[in-house]
């Protein structure tokens, strides 16, 4: 890929990170204003939730739950960072490493300070960090970070569909809002893509030192000649 289509995703990445950082903001103020309770869609959406409840819905609503929880995900990034490593690709595992602990850092903080109350029906979770969904969130940042680096149509695809279905499990359970599903889609947006976005100006950075530094021979022979 040329150098100027390289900058040109850079910017599109830098551009989609600032656009989701503003939307969470937003969405973060609209749910302030409301003094954290459920706004009208939430409610709405959980109710419909509800009434589409069954066992067989519920059995395969845990299986995204478990998979994004806590001990699920430490598995499925340390696999797929050993993978990334594997092909010898250690700035994108760098990318998704570090992706992956600042979205838990943040979320997780902002979860706790917020301190939203989930769902009373709730069939997993029920601390009050409901806002915003740290499953969705992981998900999301997943997704978009080996979206970017692979460049593959098939892993959007895939990636999409497993991001939807987190946020219709985690609603589905009744362990979110709607609004904290989007929440998280969107903080996981902000943060895979501007953490790419900043590794890769660091590579940049690394590249330009390593062509602009002479070597030990260059700089013997430049001594020897004055």
């Amino acid at each position: 890929m040329s150098p100027v289509s390289d900058v040109a995703r850079r910017h599109t990445a830098l551009l989609v990170g600032i656009a989701a950082t503003v939307a969470f903001v937003a969405l973060r103020g609209i749910v302030a204003v409301g003094g954290h309770e459920p706004l009208g869609i939430d409610v709405w959406w959980n109710d419909l939730m509800r009434a589409t409840t069954g066992d067989v819905g519920i059995i395969v609503a845990w299986v995204p739950a478990v998979v994004g929880g806590t001990i699920g995900m430490i598995v499925v990034g340390v696999l797929l960072i050993a993978c990334l490593l594997w092909r010898g690709r250690r700035a994108d595992a760098a990318t998704l490493a570090i992706a992956m602990v600042v979205v838990v850092a943040v979320g997780a903080t902002m979860a706790a300070v917020i301190g939203r109350t989930r769902p009373a029906d709730s069939l997993a979770e029920s601390v009050a960090t409901s806002f915003p969904s740290g499953h969705t969130a992981v998900a999301t940042t997943v997704v978009v970070v080996l979206g970017i680096v692979l460049r593959r149509w098939y892993v959007w695809a895939v990636g999409v569909v497993w991001v939807v279905t987190m946020m219709w499990s985690r609603t589905f359970l009744h362990a979110h809002w709607l609004s904290d599903v989007v929440a998280g889609l969107l903080e996981g947006i902000a943060v895979a893509t501007v953490v790419w976005v900043c590794v890769e100006a660091v590579r940049d950075r690394r590249a330009i030192r390593a062509v602009g530094t002479p070597s030990p021979e260059h700089s013997n022979e430049s001594v020897s000649s004055s």
